[in-house]
């Protein structure tokens, strides 16, 4: 073996990299936003009166669960151009990755519904309250506190799912990675020091998990 480790190419990229990095949290960020509220809406609308929408929710659920992000964020950027909507890489990565995530988390939300006892729901009504209001008072945060660990779990590889939009050249880590290792043919050495850049973003993303689950639920995740 006659390969010789060479990282200048790597280190004269490395301030795009750490740019990158940016890109990659707001990414992450965005479609998280999305997620929770496609996964609370979602919730409240499964359980709705109206068949067709229960409908429309579940087999949303399981079609997104069912069918590869790469072809959901192809779809999202190449088909509806076609129905007249276009969208920049970075907006159709974000909402790409907050219907994948929404999906997840209608599930894992929901899981944390029904773990709240109905006696708690029932008293709430008999007191008077909206079932929104039932629903943001009593039902949420009890499950919210039951299913966090899941959700974060979910939220760092929704986080790892943003190197994805690479392939319709949004801009985030994986993306820039890329463009060096074209020019550069340094193929190891790029992708071995995103791989490094990747792990200290998952762990930065469960440390800051972790101090909002002690802050706001009374343990930490781990």
């Amino acid at each position: 073996m006659n390969y010789k480790l060479d990282f200048t190419p790597v280190l004269d990229g490395l301030p795009s990299l750490l740019i990158a990095c940016l890109g990659t949290f707001a990414l992450a960020l965005g479609g998280m936003v999305l997620a929770i509220i496609i996964g609370i809406g979602g919730v409240m609308l499964r359980d709705s009166r109206i068949a067709p929408v229960r409908w429309f929710i579940k087999s949303f659920v399981e079609v997104i669960r069912n069918t590869p992000f790469l072809v959901q964020i192809y779809f999202i950027y190449f088909a509806l151009p076609l129905a007249g909507l276009r969208l920049d890489p970075t907006p159709t990565a974000i909402i790409a990755l907050g219907i994948n995530g929404g999906a997840y988390a209608i599930e894992i939300i929901r899981g944390g519904v029904q773990s709240i006892g109905k006696g708690q729901i029932e008293a709430g009504l008999a007191l008077g309250l909206h079932k929104a209001q039932v629903f943001r008072l009593i039902v949420l945060k009890p499950a919210l506190r039951a299913i966090f660990p899941s959700l974060t779990s979910q939220f760092v590889l929704l986080t790892l799912t943003t190197s994805i939009a690479s392939a319709i050249s949004a801009y985030e880590l994986t993306s820039v990675a890329q463009q060096i290792e074209t020019s550069s043919f340094r193929s190891f050495e790029v992708y071995g020091v995103v791989t490094v850049f990747y792990l200290v973003i998952s762990w930065l993303m469960m440390r800051f998990f972790g101090m909002i689950s002690t802050r706001y639920f009374s343990y930490p995740v781990k």
